[in-house]
């Protein structure tokens, strides 16, 4: 994945933040990759099909009353940041650095915004995502990807420069 730059968080991001300050702080002087082992594998597969079963699929309106809201789920209920917010602390509590579990904005079959976990590893990046059960390296997936955390700053985010030419947006699907 090539980032082209810094750009401006999302603002549920901004307004989780708020509520939960000490989630959004972690720095690394260079990029992290976790070494990746049969273990750490097993635990991506595990968590994000753990929170894809547990959490049902509702949106910030229908929950909150709002259009944009970032949480943990609430109720057993959530959109799609709520999912990747709980993978990542579930990550973070069982030893991940917290600039390798990158929230990421990406654009989805029906181009809709739509948000997802990247996780940066020694072999790849992988997505941990609610409308998918398997965990995925980030170019075997029909999205068009916007922009992340930065791997440097996680209070920082980063514009990608998708360059594949079988994405989302350059097929029509």
């Amino acid at each position: 994945m090539d980032m082209r730059g810094t750009t401006a968080p999302p603002i549920g991001f901004v307004q989780f933040c708020k509520e939960h300050l000490a989630d959004c702080v972690g720095t690394a002087p260079a990029a992290v990759r976790v070494p990746m082992s049969k273990a750490r594998w097993d635990e991506l597969v595990a968590v994000n099909a753990y929170v894809n079963r547990v959490i049902e699929p509702v949106t910030d309106e229908d929950l909150y009353g709002v259009a944009e809201y970032w949480t943990y789920p609430r109720q057993g209920k959530g959109d799609c940041e709520d999912y990747v917010l709980l993978k990542r602390k579930m990550l973070m509590d069982r030893g991940w650095p917290v600039t390798s579990l990158l929230i990421t904005v990406v654009r989805d079959t029906k181009n809709q915004g739509h948000a997802v976990l990247t996780v940066v590893t020694d072999r790849g990046d992988y997505v941990l995502d609610n409308q998918q059960a398997q965990v995925l390296p980030w170019n075997q997936t029909e999205y068009r990807y916007v922009k992340r955390q930065s791997q440097f700053d996680v209070a920082r985010w980063d514009t990608i420069e998708d360059r594949r030419t079988d994405t989302v947006a350059s097929t029509g699907r």
